[in-house]
């Protein structure tokens, strides 16, 4: 299977793909330290810096397509405009969505969209013959040390229905190639060591970076901010691998 990853941010769901054993085939991040991430992770995989500019002609198959796209139109956080909101990008994403016409899209955001957006993006969805189920799913709930509930969209195509190819079936030749499962991680009760995949750093409470004292200091940036921004802005990769591995048992 292959996949199509909007708003990728530093990789969460590719990560998690990786862990699943499908190809992630593509991004679009227009953010240039998240691009920095991507580039030195998945070098060999293009990058598209501005969704506008995306498009579905360009990429041939595609299996499942994912997106976290922005959250502020909806997070009690923000204004709360949704729709009216300029930085609302799931037009942008359904775009994309109808012209590739994948079996699978697996979508993420905060969970104030609950109240503000998801009708219209489930709307949307079914629209075009997809039939969807949103699910909340707090970080916790993968061993995290913190809630973070975000929602989930997971939504198949009922016109392509499942992927019966050779490259959608869960069995061994479909697997061989990917790398080291969260399960396999001896360190973290089921879930990867996913901070030290991405900054080079060991773990804390059970693999799971917590946040850093709140020191201040009078020369240069604070120590990780960077990358504390960047985590904070991702999903739980361990969350959509779970997702990722019921889509390929189907």
């Amino acid at each position: 299977m292959n996949h199509l990853d909007l708003f990728s941010g530093i990789g969460g769901f590719a990560l998690a793909a990786r862990w699943a054993g499908i190809d992630t085939i593509g991004f679009c991040e227009n953010d240039k330290q998240c691009q920095k991430a991507l580039k030195k992770h998945w070098p060999t995989v293009p990058i598209e810096d501005d969704i506008r500019n995306l498009k579905g002609v360009n990429y041939g198959k595609i299996d499942i397509i994912t997106g976290g796209y922005p959250c502020q139109p909806f997070s009690v956080a923000g204004s709360q405009k949704a729709a009216k909101d300029d930085r609302n990008f799931w037009p942008e994403m359904f775009r994309i969505i109808t012209q590739i016409k994948p079996n699978w899209v697996v979508c993420e955001n905060v969970y104030g969209h609950i109240r503000l957006g998801l009708d219209n993006v489930l709307h949307d969805l079914e629209s075009v013959g997809y039939t969807s189920l949103p699910f909340v799913v707090p970080a916790i709930a993968c061993g995290a040390n913190h809630n973070r509930k975000r929602v989930f969209i997971v939504s198949n195509s009922a016109s392509n229905g499942f992927d019966e190819s050779e490259a959608g079936r869960s069995d061994e030749k479909t697997n061989e190639h990917s790398e080291k499962r969260p399960e396999e991680d001896s360190n973290n009760e089921g879930c990867s060591g996913l901070w030290a995949n991405l900054d080079g750093s060991g773990g804390e409470a059970g693999g799971w970076r917590t946040e850093p004292p709140a020191l201040r200091v009078d020369d240069g940036i604070p120590n990780r901010m960077d990358r504390n921004r960047m985590i904070g802005n991702s999903i739980v990769p361990q969350i959509a691998y779970q997702i990722f591995k019921a889509i390929i048992k189907g």
